[in-house]
């Protein structure tokens, strides 16, 4: 598959820094009909090194990087798994917060039942931690900016449900009036800041939301 609509925001003999869009995996699911990716569409059009370090859902756009060489995954791993990297995201959410910014403090797992949905759990579920911000109101939904201080899976779709404000467009968790509200999910990868594995550099990404 060709590159198309993948838009490449930085690289350098280290790292790819990649604008992701939305509908496209991160890396290969298990279903045959799922090996269409964004780790095999870089490593088939001129990267065949990249090497993936953190991920975003198949419905998640924006941000995302990416090592080309074994040392530099290894020093960005550990960077995302010590909290050294900043992230920041851009979502639309229903209804209208009382407050203009606020945090969810709540323990998500995974739930085989309703899968791939996740559920709050306070007796079975890893702490996961979500700052937010209103950006902009706009009569039934509002602009957010998300923080993501843990980096679990669907963390900021079930936060947001959970203050009941779920994103647009999104199927997993959305009720009617949001799920229609918009035709995609509309929650987007809006900032990262790593340092550079090999200069030592603190770089920071931004990318406008295309909703």
């Amino acid at each position: 598959m060709p590159l198309s609509n993948i838009r490449i925001i930085h690289q350098d003999a280290a790292v790819l820094v990649i604008d992701k869009p939305t509908l496209l995996l991160s890396v290969p699911g298990r279903a045959e009909d799922n090996k269409d990716c964004l780790i095999t569409r870089l490593q088939e059009n001129g990267f065949p090194e990249a090497r993936i370090v953190h991920r975003l859902d198949w419905e998640t756009s924006g941000i995302i990087l990416l090592a080309r060489d074994a040392d530099s995954h290894r020093e960005l791993s550990r960077q995302f798994h010590d909290r050294e990297t900043e992230k920041a995201y851009t979502a639309l959410a229903w209804g209208q917060p009382a407050l203009d910014s606020g945090s969810v403090d709540l323990p998500l797992r995974y739930d085989p039942p309703t899968k791939p949905r996740h559920v709050v759990d306070h007796e079975h579920g890893k702490h996961a931690l979500t700052f937010w911000k209103v950006l902009e109101r706009c009569g039934e939904w509002c602009r957010v900016e998300l923080t993501p201080i843990t980096g679990r899976s669907h963390q900021l779709r079930v936060h947001m449900l959970s203050i009941g404000h779920p994103l647009l467009g999104d199927r997993l968790y959305a009720h009617p009036q949001a799920l229609e509200a918009h035709e995609r999910l509309c929650l987007h990868a809006s900032m990262l800041a790593f340092t550079h594995p090999v200069t030592g550099e603190r770089m920071k990404f931004e990318c406008a939301a295309p909703f």
